[in-house]
């Protein structure tokens, strides 16, 4: 027959209790520590990864829209599909990351020749009140994004003068009236489709995302 529990052995047994408690209270505070570091850490990154896209885009359509003033000269078009002439577009990049409660600190946003390095902060703290040492801890993040020219032209053939004879003038070349010069322009290859350009049609021109792509790099 088992004896019956004295009150001595249930004092023996409290501060073993306590202690368990207290451990399980710190492990939990450990997990609740871990895991807003590890979210506070993914919104860094999610921040970094929408301004560097934001800022490369922007110069995209923007060198997308040189191109198209430009048309009528391929002589400019190299620099062009080379990231000239560039637009600084950070602005955008801070915008961004505002938009996901991040700010732009240290070199904050660098370009680097066709595409963008942005470095970010979080604005809210990794922990709270709740998990000592972490109220003044933010996450830091960085990405670079990159701006790919998708095109190749041929350049047009010097232009060789005629063997043929003068033709004869006509009634309205004897008026004064010169007729416009008809224009004509290499054919654009751009990721494998080939466009037959018509300066007359800027509705069938190449979009942005047809003459250059935009993704995030390692």
């Amino acid at each position: 027959m088992t004896p019956p529990r004295t009150r001595g052995d249930a004092g023996q047994a409290f501060p073993i209790y306590i202690t368990v408690v207290a451990g399980l209270l710190f492990l939990a505070f450990a997990y609740l520590s871990v895991g807003q570091a590890g979210a506070n850490r993914g919104d860094a990154q999610a921040a970094a990864d929408a301004a560097a896209l934001a800022a490369a885009q922007e110069t995209r359509d923007k060198l997308a829209a040189a191109w198209v003033a430009d048309i009528l000269d391929p002589t400019k078009w190299n620099d062009i599909f080379e990231g000239k002439p560039w637009t600084d577009e950070c602005g955008r990049a801070r915008q961004l990351a505002a938009a996901n409660d991040a700010r732009l600190v240290g070199p904050e946003c660098v370009w680097d020749g066709m595409g963008y390095t942005v470095y970010v902060r979080t604005d809210k703290a990794v922990g709270d009140s709740l998990v000592p040492g972490t109220e003044d801890t933010h996450s830091t993040a960085q990405a670079s994004s990159v701006i790919e020219p998708l095109c190749s032209f041929d350049p047009l053939p010097s232009p060789t003068p005629s063997t043929l004879p003068e033709p004869e003038p006509t009634p309205s070349e004897g008026s004064g009236e010169e007729p416009p010069p008809v224009v004509q322009l290499p054919v654009l290859t751009c990721d494998g489709v080939r466009w037959t350009l018509d300066p007359d049609d800027i509705a069938g021109l190449p979009e942005p995302q047809d003459l250059f792509d935009v993704h995030l790099v390692d």
